[in-house]
């Protein structure tokens, strides 16, 4: 973002000394407006007077922050197509999407920009960028990483997450996040191979898939509740959007901002549901995470899909643009309802633009999660 610069203050040394920090601008840090991708936000933002929490661990652990970066308007979007502020490039396929919400973190890491970058994961919108981008990034446990000081969309499945370009970079800048692990586990993962979810692939992408992950042995299993893929995506769809009824319509009400394409029908959604219905969708949440509990166990570990397909053109038609996300959500959605740590890694191309795959585990455990990933999955 064009912000003026403003010097802001790391510790000299630490575990993070000498690597850049990206910013994602929902969070505050101090001497800088934070925009929310919004110009109406912008408008009305002063300097802020601290910084958010998870970033001020990241500096005070030696980290240099190098600026804040785009995200989709009020962080309610997957591509990173901001109607006011533009899209960044995707430098892994510079004719395709970037990704959201977290765009601009995503793109200044893989641009080399950043080393490591900080953005927010509600529905997707850290492990979309990464897969789009061929970098490493984590959506923590559901609650692990502070969000204070930075702007709510649905407070049941917003998370704090990062972006780097290697495995052991992105291990280190969790260790500050995060902190240690709530239990020990057993050292060596049980692989499962969710079968509803790899079926969701096309031929191309799961060639991958099995390039990546069929040199294990996995047990099969099915994670879908009742009514499939598309009845988790329902319930995450109204839950979500209930809690921006709750977080982000009263700001849309208050100021009266105008609503670009997109964000006009999500909000619409929003404003149309009842209690019934979210607590329709709560009945599809709760059971469907105490099940992945179960299947996870202490040691399980989900040899996941991200999305189904590698990102679009960013001139692909109408058509694209309005499918993409809904097939992408029944996968994203698993970690999300069910409040679970995913790790993504770059895997391989199609047509030139990068795909990557992805580790789910239990509940507490991302810290171990980022190292099973890297011993395994480093390239």
């Amino acid at each position: 973002m064009p912000y003026p610069a403003v010097a802001v203050p790391s510790a000299e040394a630490g575990p993070l000394a000498g690597l850049r920090l990206a910013v994602k601008d929902l969070f505050a840090v101090a001497g800088y407006r934070t925009s929310w991708g919004c110009p109406t936000k912008l408008a009305m933002s002063e300097a802020e007077s601290g910084t958010a929490p998870a970033v001020q661990a990241l500096l005070d652990a030696g980290a240099n922050f190098v600026g804040k970066t785009h995200t989709d308007e009020l962080a309610w979007a997957l591509y990173g197509l901001n109607a006011h502020f533009g899209a960044p490039i995707n430098p892994a396929a510079p004719d395709r999407i970037p990704g959201g919400s977290s765009s601009g973190s995503a793109a200044a890491v893989a641009a080399g920009l950043a080393d490591i970058g900080i953005g927010t994961d509600t529905g997707g919108s850290v492990r979309a960028p990464a897969s789009f981008c061929g970098l490493w990034g984590i959506r923590p446990t559901h609650g692990r990483a502070s969000l204070a000081g930075c702007m709510e969309l649905a407070a049941s499945f917003d998370t704090a997450g990062l972006f780097a370009r290697d495995a052991g970079t992105l291990e280190r800048a969790a260790a500050v996040l995060l902190g240690p692990d709530v239990a020990d586990a057993p050292a060596e993962p049980r692989w499962l191979m969710p079968v509803d979810m790899v079926a969701r692939l096309g031929p191309e992408q799961r060639a991958i898939y099995d390039a990546s992950f069929g040199s294990l042995v996995a047990e099969p299993v099915s994670v879908y509740p009742d009514g499939g893929a598309e009845a988790l995506y329902d319930g995450f769809r109204v839950l979500q959007s209930c809690d921006a009824k709750r977080s982000i319509l009263p700001f849309i009400d208050a100021t009266g901002m105008p609503l670009a394409a997109g964000l006009d029908e999500r909000v619409a959604f929003a404003r149309g549901l009842t209690e019934a219905d979210e607590a329709a969708a709560n009945a599809v949440r709760e059971p469907f995470a105490a099940a992945m509990d179960a299947i996870l166990g202490a040691d399980g570990v989900l040899l996941a899909p991200v999305v189904h397909d590698a990102p679009f053109r960013r001139d692909a038609g109408r058509a694209v643009f309005d499918a993409f996300r809904h097939e992408a959500m029944k996968l994203l959605a698993v970690a999300g309802m069910a409040r679970l740590p995913q790790v993504v890694f770059p895997a391989g191309t199609l047509d030139g633009a990068p795909f990557g795959l992805s580790l789910i585990g239990p509940r507490g455990s991302d810290r171990r999660l980022l190292e099973i990933a890297g011993r395994f999955f480093r390239r």
